[in-house]
């Protein structure tokens, strides 16, 4: 069983089935066509059903058979959450609502132009935040800071039917020029927003207990958020009940150059949300390696 390869799941065909149906028949026609997709996930793809059983019977505690459901149940809600991303970004977004939970403490580090480090996670639907935060704020700005290598031609298809997204990426170098950007985003009181809970193999990592097993953390987010001297927060936008999402974000308390103290506070953070949505936990892969050991 592999580490993650720093590829999304997907390929353009499904995509375009998906924008199809969204534009023609509406969300929830989609969530109706969603349910054959996910079926085909749960009938071929046994590595992954494989590593995702060990995530709820294992980690979670559920029973074998409640966690062979949870498996299925994960696919079709990872791909509502596509489907939901993919309407927000096209122009559908008055057909949710959402709400905030924290969102005082975003609002903070904009007032105090500062900038400041959001930490967030696979899980839930971040991706959607910066159209809902767009209402709190029009001049803020999110970057994010990535390694992922999604397939460009789906980023490009969805490009192309999309509103245009004010996210700015900046992408981790050999030669460490990120962290010049994100200084220089820091400094026009922007926010910097990383992921801290995939890594890839060969890049240094910290090993923490993580819903009750070792598992390994990328090193560079937390590195990187305990020196800058800003604010951290901790941000998940998650997916409630038909087309409803929930905003958290909590306020990290952060030790100067303590990354290991800073990760420890982010697990608790992020098993406190997969407690509450075991669901939306998209890392199908074998993070616990498991398998690996074995």
């Amino acid at each position: 069983m592999s580490e993650w390869d720093g590829k999304s799941k997907g390929n353009l065909l499904g995509y375009k089935i998906f924008v199809f149906c969204i534009r023609n028949f509406g969300v929830r026609v989609s969530y109706f066509v969603l349910y054959f997709v996910a079926t085909y996930y749960f009938l071929f793809l046994k590595k992954t059903n494989q590593v995702t059983f060990y995530y709820f019977h294992n980690r979670l505690g559920y029973t074998r058979s409640k966690a062979r459901k949870m498996v299925f149940m994960s696919y079709y809600t990872f791909g509502q959450t596509l489907i939901d991303k993919t309407a927000i970004s096209a122009g559908m977004r008055n057909r949710f609502t959402y709400e905030f939970d924290g969102i005082e403490r975003l609002s903070a580090l904009l007032a105090n132009k500062t900038g400041g480090v959001l930490i967030s996670a696979h899980i839930g639907n971040f991706e959607i935040a910066e159209y809902f935060l767009a209402d709190l704020d029009d001049n803020f700005q999110i970057n994010l800071v990535t390694s992922d290598m999604e397939h460009r031609v789906i980023k490009e298809y969805l490009e192309s039917i999309s509103s245009k997204s004010s996210v700015k990426f900046i992408i981790i170098k050999d030669d460490l020029s990120h962290i010049y950007e994100i200084n220089n985003a820091l400094a026009n009181n922007e926010l910097i927003c990383l992921t801290g809970d995939r890594y890839l193999e060969g890049i240094k990592h910290i090993t923490q207990p993580f819903l009750g097993e070792d598992a390994n953390f990328p090193a560079g987010p937390f590195l990187i958020a305990s020196r800058l001297k800003v604010p951290v927060v901790f941000v998940y936008v998650m997916k409630e009940k038909k087309l409803h999402y929930h905003l958290y974000a909590r306020e990290a308390e952060v030790k100067h150059r303590d990354e290991q103290a800073l990760l420890k506070s982010y697990i608790t953070s992020l098993e406190s949300m997969l407690r509450k949505y075991p669901l939306q936990w998209y890392n199908y892969f074998d993070f616990w390696q498991a398998f690996k050991k074995k």
